[in-house]
């Protein structure tokens, strides 16, 4: 039976195609299996496999296993990389790009500002295996260049941050990693490969929550690293093979069903988010608002460069603070007070309070993180219903 090719395809086809390979059944969607190790015809078919290198091999579905593969293969594919791992959450892929490709002695760069929990990762526990640590501003690659060392192994960014949007120039640091001989790791998360591509831009790794837009239901937890074969088949399969934070079979199989409708839904979120940016820089309650899309936006011209629009996520300075903050999130009645984000639901947050509590609050400051600051994921809502729940929240009583 004939699979798709996903070469000179576009993304919407190859969020739906990409990656199936019908079996027997003659199954139209994909199968999902549920099994946690395979059978061999014979003794010697059994120990070459265990005892080989093929990824392609089913063998124990901690490692291999055909619905994960799917959704490896169609995420390579819409990142335009040779090759992808799943993980069982973002957190986990982020460890298990550092643990695969760094060693005692190492040394990390790492942009600021970034997701609480990576940064969390960074500073408190890849010291304990003798890694090496230094954080410097995203937006200054003459800063990067400086910091860094000859025993550089890996540089690391988000673009746009969380929960800032701040845009990092890809090629410039790609250059700078490259120059130094090590890797770039592009945290994609909030662009998806709908919004932008880092590997077509000189990075080296992807890094995925897809827990978030590439699900888009809140459902599932998972995460995947997307780059060359080698580096994918080699020292990161190895870390997957032997430490095992593995993603599930049934949640990459709800994970392709997430894929299928991402550039529908990215397009729908970026819209939105647009929408909701431009009216909140009318209201005097907000100082600040911070959204790549619009032209008011630090890095807006770099930004459209690298991606194809601004996103799903919108931050906003509110006049007094966490009081403010707090009080805003309290009075919304349709948005979600969750942490999470990339939902078909609309989620609002305090970043200083939850997802970047667990940093120092002179970290939180050095990288803007403001107790007046709140975060919104834009959902698939109507953006009217949106804009209404979120004016008399502000106080507007002709919108209640």
């Amino acid at each position: 039976m004939q699979d798709f090719n996903p070469i000179n395809k576009h993304a919407d086809s190859i969020a739906v195609r990409a990656g199936q390979h019908r079996g027997p059944e003659r199954e139209h969607a994909e199968a999902l299996y549920l099994t946690s190790s395979f059978v061999f015809e014979t003794a010697e078919q059994a120990a070459d496999a265990f005892g080989g290198d093929s990824v392609d091999e089913n063998i124990y579905s901690r490692f291999t296993n055909p619905t994960v593969k799917i959704f490896q293969e169609r995420l390579a594919a819409l990142e335009g990389g040779e090759a992808c791992i799943a993980t069982a959450s973002g957190m986990s892929a982020v460890q298990t790009l550092c643990l695969s490709t760094l060693k005692a002695g190492d040394h990390l760069l790492a942009a600021k500002g970034m997701f609480g929990s990576t940064t969390n990762l960074f500073l408190k526990f890849l010291p304990r295996w003798g890694i090496s640590v230094d954080l410097v501003a995203l937006s200054d690659v003459d800063a990067w260049r400086a910091a860094v060392r000859p025993e550089t192994k890996l540089l690391f960014v988000e673009t746009p941050t969380n929960p800032l949007m701040e845009t990092a120039d890809i090629r410039a640091l790609a250059t700078v990693a490259h120059d130094a001989g090590a890797l770039l790791a592009v945290d994609n998360c909030f662009c998806t490969p709908v919004l932008q591509r880092p590997l077509a831009l000189g990075a080296d790794v992807i890094v995925h929550s897809a827990t978030k837009y590439l699900d888009g239901q809140g459902r599932c937890v998972g995460g995947a690293l997307v780059g060359s074969k080698a580096l994918m088949d080699g020292e990161v399969m190895g870390y997957l093979r032997t430490c095992g934070p593995t993603m599930s079979a049934f949640n990459a199989w709800v994970f392709l069903k997430g894929l299928e409708t991402l550039p529908l839904r990215m397009r729908a979120h970026c819209e939105s988010a647009l929408s909701l940016a431009q009216w909140l820089q009318t209201r005097t309650e907000v100082t600040a608002v911070h959204y790549p899309g619009l032209d008011t936006h630090p890095q807006h011209a770099l930004a459209m460069l690298q991606q194809s629009a601004g996103g799903g996520m919108v931050s906003l300075e509110l006049k007094g603070g966490k009081a403010a903050a707090w009080e805003l999130i309290d009075r919304v009645q349709m948005l979600s007070r969750t942490g999470n984000l990339g939902d078909a639901k609309t989620t609002i947050t305090h970043p200083a309070s939850t997802t970047h509590a667990r940093i120092s609050a002179e970290q939180r400051a050095e990288a803007g993180i403001t107790d007046g600051l709140v975060r919104i994921s834009v959902g698939l809502e109507d953006v009217r219903d949106i804009q209404a729940d979120l004016a008399q929240a502000l106080g507007d009583q002709n919108s209640i």
